[in-house]
Formats: C-alpha cells, structure tokens, sequence
C-alpha cells in the first residue's frame, strides 16, 4: 500500500454543530458493508470487536488493532437502522464520541460516509489520521488485503497538518 499523502476528511455543519465527515466507495452491497460496521467477528478484521447485547442499547468496545489488551469503551447504540444509517456515542475515562455512518448503494458499490461530531477539545490532528487509516484497514479487508499493509506510521504524523488546517479554516 502506498502512503495516504492526501486528506479526505471534511468538516460539515450538521444540525449547527461541526462533524469530521469521510467517506469511501466500497465494492458489495450496502448490506454486505453493514456486516463489516457492526457484526463484532468482521469488525474484528479491521478495528476491534464488541461485547454485550445490542438490543440492551449498550455493548462494550475493544479497539483491537491499537492494543493487545484494549481498555472496553461503553457503546451506548443511538440510531441503528440497516443497512443505511448507525449513530452511537463511545465513552471511557469521561470522553464521549459521537459517531456515526451511513450507507448508499448503486450499480454495486456501496457509499460509505462516516462522521464523528467534533468536541472543542477533541485533537483533530490525531482524530482524523485515525479515522483515514481505520477507513483504508476496512477498505484493505474487503479487498481482500492483509490489514498489516495499511501501516499507522504512513497516516501519523504524515496527515496531521493537513487536518489541524481543516480545523482551523472551519
């Protein structure tokens, strides 16, 4: 895989209040893409694996591909209407993370839009390499690619700039 040298984040108002927004167009149908967003065993491939019941509201995240042992994120599930829109809101340690995506199918492709509501505090330097290198992981799996090609050193700190630029021209 070559570096990322571009951003292909946005920041959008949505409903008065600015969102990181990325999106990818994958092969499949939006309801083979679902299952990579939210069934914990192909999450597992690209990002990390959930635990709990779903229907509760509330299931707890591991960020798998950041540690071996990954501290659990409290998921709490605000929207889930497949194949087309999830919202939820992670938290640990008092963060919160608002995020969120959706799914558009036409002539075999899916549409990825993916976006997470930006906190005044939140670090959009690191936030935004982040959600690039998750993003091509996922897009590496579907491929049919090992993950281990999409390396976090090509986004951090290549990408930084770029996207504390797009902040700061918000």
């Amino acid at each position: 895989m070559t570096e990322r040298t571009e951003i292909t984040g946005t920041v959008a108002d949505l409903n008065g209040e600015p969102h990181l927004v990325l999106s990818r167009t994958l092969d499949g149908r939006a309801s083979d893409v679902w299952l990579d967003l939210t069934d914990s065993d192909r999450l597992g491939r690209w990002i990390g694996h959930w635990e709990g019941d779903p229907s509760s509201g509330t299931v707890q995240f591991f960020m798998t591909a950041e540690a071996n042992d990954p501290r659990p994120e409290r998921c709490t599930i605000l929207q889930c209407d497949p194949p087309r829109r999830f919202a939820c809101e992670t938290s640990v340690e008092g963060d919160a993370w608002y995020l969120w995506f959706e799914l558009a199918e036409a002539g075999g492709t899916t549409t990825l839009t993916f976006g997470q509501r930006l906190n005044p505090t939140d670090d959009v330097g690191s936030i935004g390499p982040g959600w690039e290198y998750y993003l091509d992981r996922l897009e590496a799996v579907r491929a049919g690619r090992d993950t281990s090609t999409v390396a976090w050193g090509d986004y951090f700190p290549a990408l930084q700039p770029a996207y504390l630029r797009l902040v700061a021209s918000g």
